[in-house]
């Protein structure tokens, strides 16, 4: 029989806090504060659609001094640094050698609100950290999912009962994922996503974040293609 081999993939990244209630909840109560006192900690700029249901922050999150995001900050790099040397094969001496620049954000999503289809320019990888999913009241499909599109703009141009039921990896359709407390995930920049409206009670509080990277001694390990 030939032989099937997946040529092109994309990495996805998954990871649980050990312990996720009580930072959780030092930080819904810290970020539920920081909404109350109005625009000062709001996107003052927003680039990507959404409604009033859904607060923004201002990008700077993980420069705060406060203890559970410093926490929640170190717990993410520590699986980001992990992930990125097992996906290139770098040894720790190379890893503590890249320094990590990032833009950070939380989101508060209540009732109706919604993130449209976006990627993130000029970063290399991309994360969610889910602190309160909410509470789902089951009367809509896929309210609150993060939804990613397929990287391959091509993938549909045709399609007939010869590749429509691929399954994964080679599906085409997006991925969807209900996000659960405590739950981390990484992914490339440049992947197409959205938030689905989200149908239910309570608050759904996410944490968001892009990170590019940069070797210390750069001009002595030019990157290959090959």
């Amino acid at each position: 029989m030939a032989q099937i081999t997946p040529m092109f993939a994309v990495p996805f990244v998954f990871a649980k806090h050990p312990d996720p209630a009580p930072l959780n909840a030092e930080l819904k109560a810290l970020f539920l504060a920081r909404e109350a006192e109005g625009t000062k900690h709001a996107n003052p700029a927003p680039l990507v659609t959404r409604n009033d249901a859904l607060f923004e922050s201002r990008f700077n999150l993980f420069e705060w001094p406060d203890a559970p995001v410093q926490a929640l900050r170190q717990w993410c790099w520590k699986q980001l640094y992990g992930a990125v040397g097992e996906l290139n094969g770098y040894d720790v001496p190379t890893l503590q050698r890249m320094d990590l620049a990032n833009e950070c954000w939380f989101h508060i999503t209540r009732r109706g609100g919604y993130f449209s289809m976006h990627n993130h320019a000029m970063a290399s990888w991309s994360g969610v950290y889910c602190v309160d999913p909410g509470e789902d009241d089951g009367t809509t499909k896929g309210s609150g999912e993060l939804t990613f599109l397929h990287p391959n703009a091509m993938a549909t141009m045709f399609i007939d009962r010869a590749i429509s039921n691929f399954r994964p990896p080679y599906a085409y359709g997006p991925r969807q994922l209900q996000l659960e407390a405590g739950q981390l995930v990484l992914f490339p920049s440049l992947l197409l996503h959205e938030v689905k409206p989200f149908i239910g009670s309570g608050t759904r509080i996410t944490v968001a974040f892009n990170c590019w990277f940069r070797m210390r001694d750069a001009h002595l390990t030019p990157i290959s293609n090959g």
